[in-house]
């Protein structure tokens, strides 16, 4: 399983990164076609403003299988819109339904962020599933847990050939979190907040709080991302490496990294 960071750019587009997306890939059989052997899955983790554009400069978009949506903020969901008018306008043609997974209202919420009816708003572009336990795509066994957040979020957990990555999507710390981060390969952990700043409850973590959960957990490797543009990134990284003595890195567009 290969991970590429599309953006990782906190809460809004940065000057050097777009808002959050990730994609992952591995080799893996077609259900509709078995016989043909495994080929690439592509599949995006989120894809907030800004992304779908910094998407073509890995991969075609239109060989994306799906997109897992952790939430439903701006910054997490919102290229969808322009995804939606790919898939629907391409010059190729309409292209075939790829599932959209996400909270209970993501069909909803995107239809309305396009000023769409909602029915049927972008139903024949994406196959709209909300979460509901573990599923497989190709390779990938996805779990989403839920995770403490001012609207509906998950934290996910994806297995390809055996290794495991854990997203903490947007979370303040809570059992979802230490779910999501449990003998994972790699964490890669939101840091939106700054230790010893008035920060609200149930929202973001800090840079210490990816460290501590790192460290109770017994990680190898933490890497952070969704740092807001107004913070040094620096300060952020080395509030987690105080706090955690593993592997912590810092996010950044274009990034890859090997899982096995």
């Amino acid at each position: 399983m290969r991970l590429t960071v599309i953006g990782c750019s906190g809460s809004y587009p940065g000057p050097d990164s777009p808002a959050s997306c990730y994609l992952l890939e591995a080799d893996g059989v077609d259900p509709a076609a078995p016989d043909a052997g495994p080929r690439p899955w592509r599949v995006l983790v989120d894809l907030g403003n800004g992304a779908l554009g910094a998407l073509a400069r890995y991969v075609d978009p239109l060989t994306i299988d799906a997109v897992l949506v952790s939430h439903l903020h701006a910054d997490h969901c919102l290229d969808l819109c322009g995804y939606y008018v790919m898939r629907k306008y391409h010059p190729r043609g309409p292209q075939p339904r790829i599932p959209v997974y996400g909270p209970s209202d993501t069909a909803g919420r995107m239809a309305r962020a396009y000023d769409l009816p909602e029915d049927p708003g972008m139903t024949e572009e994406f196959d709209f599933r909300p979460y509901d336990g573990a599923f497989t795509l190709g390779p990938f066994l996805v779990e989403p847990i839920r995770v403490e957040h001012p609207v509906e979020a998950y934290g996910l957990r994806v297995t390809a050939d055996g290794h495991v990555l854990g997203y903490s999507g947007d979370t303040a710390p809570c059992a979802g979190l230490d779910a999501v981060a449990a003998d994972v390969d790699l964490l890669l952990a939101e840091a939106s907040f700054r230790t010893g700043d008035d920060n609200p409850p149930g929202v973001h973590l800090t840079g210490a709080d990816c460290g501590d959960v790192a460290a109770r957990v017994g990680l190898d490797r933490l890497v952070l991302t969704h740092v807001p543009p107004w913070f040094d990134r620096e300060e952020i990284l080395a509030e987690a490496r105080a706090v955690h003595h593993g592997s912590v890195e810092l996010a950044h567009p274009g990034a890859t990294y090997l899982l096995g």
